[in-house]
């Protein structure tokens, strides 16, 4: 019985086709292994050079608006006056975002899912 169950299996070539589907099967789990570290790697470096750009962004700022403070300092007679001006610049900016929250979480969502659906492409 053994020996025809054998000759069946060998005859229909199914041990082969069940090996070739399981290496077939392992073969698209590495790829997409691959594919997602290569996607991960794409989305760290991105984000970390965002990151550089930001936080040297943000220390210009600081010290371009120490700068310009001390200079409206030497305009005026108090040596505070132009700090109290440019926190005031910053405080209206703030209030500008906190009213257009909804519209700029808007923009950044459809900016994002562009972004999504580029790098799928």
């Amino acid at each position: 019985m053994e020996g025809i169950k054998d000759t069946i299996l060998k005859f229909l070539r199914i041990d082969n086709l069940a090996s070739n589907v399981t290496g077939y099967v392992e073969t698209r789990v590495k790829l997409l292994k691959l594919e997602i570290k290569e996607d991960v790697s794409k989305i760290l470096s991105k984000g970390l050079a965002q990151a550089s750009i930001i936080f040297f962004a943000f220390l210009f700022l600081v010290f371009f608006s120490i700068g310009i403070a001390e200079y409206l300092n030497t305009l005026f007679t108090n040596s505070f006056e132009g700090y109290l001006i440019i926190s005031g610049i910053y405080l209206i900016v703030f209030l500008l975002l906190l009213a257009f929250r909804k519209p700029l979480n808007k923009v950044f969502e459809k900016y994002f899912d562009d972004l999504i659906n580029k790098n799928e492409e």
